[in-house]
């Protein structure tokens, strides 16, 4: 419920004062955005050639200023062991159902969506039109300064999260639309 979409608001407050302030000095700042998708049934997707978080990576770098990409542990889990990184699957008696003690696979397994929550992040990169005087160099070879008029944002973050809520719902209707026909 406020400018930034962050469900904390202490930290929507240090969020907004921060894009404020770099908005103030000219500049800009990017950011990430976690996406948490509910309720997804388990085998949407393919293990080799039509992944699901290989489909939603693909979705969400298109979109303008995306510049990372990463599901469940992303780059976190590199340091991690197989032992400490494995989701271990139990059994749920209250739900009926199988969950993951961890979900460090995001809810993809194998490209393949295992009916724990997906999670996923896009980084976005600061806008490269800033206020700021910027060096640069021209077509005739001469280093230049170069001023850039017009509207700034000082952060594509907040504009881009229904961006990356649509962009994933297309994924998963393409990915439901799929499973739904394969039984035919």
């Amino acid at each position: 419920d406020n400018e930034v979409v962050c469900p904390d608001p202490m930290t929507a407050s240090r969020m907004i004062n921060e894009i404020l302030e770099a908005s103030e000095e000219g500049d800009s700042l990017g950011g990430i955005i976690e996406c948490i998708i509910k309720n997804v049934p388990v085998g949407l997707g393919e293990p080799l050639y039509h992944k699901l978080d290989a489909m939603l990576a693909s979705h969400m770098m298109g979109i303008n200023g995306a510049k990372a990409f990463e599901v469940g542990s992303g780059m976190q889990g590199t340091s991690m062991k197989g032992s400490e990184h494995n989701d271990e699957w139990y059994f749920d008696n209250q739900s009926n159902t199988h969950k993951t003690r961890s979900n460090f696979s995001g809810g993809i397994q194998g490209g393949i969506s295992n009916g724990e929550d997906i999670v996923f992040r896009v980084g976005f990169k600061p806008v490269a039109s800033i206020k700021k005087t910027q060096k640069t160099s021209n077509t005739k070879g001469h280093n230049v300064s170069l001023n850039i008029e017009g509207r700034h944002d000082p952060c594509v973050v907040p504009r881009a999260i229904p961006i990356v809520e649509a962009h994933a719902a297309i994924v998963l209707a393409d990915f439901m639309l799929q499973f739904r026909n394969s039984k035919i």
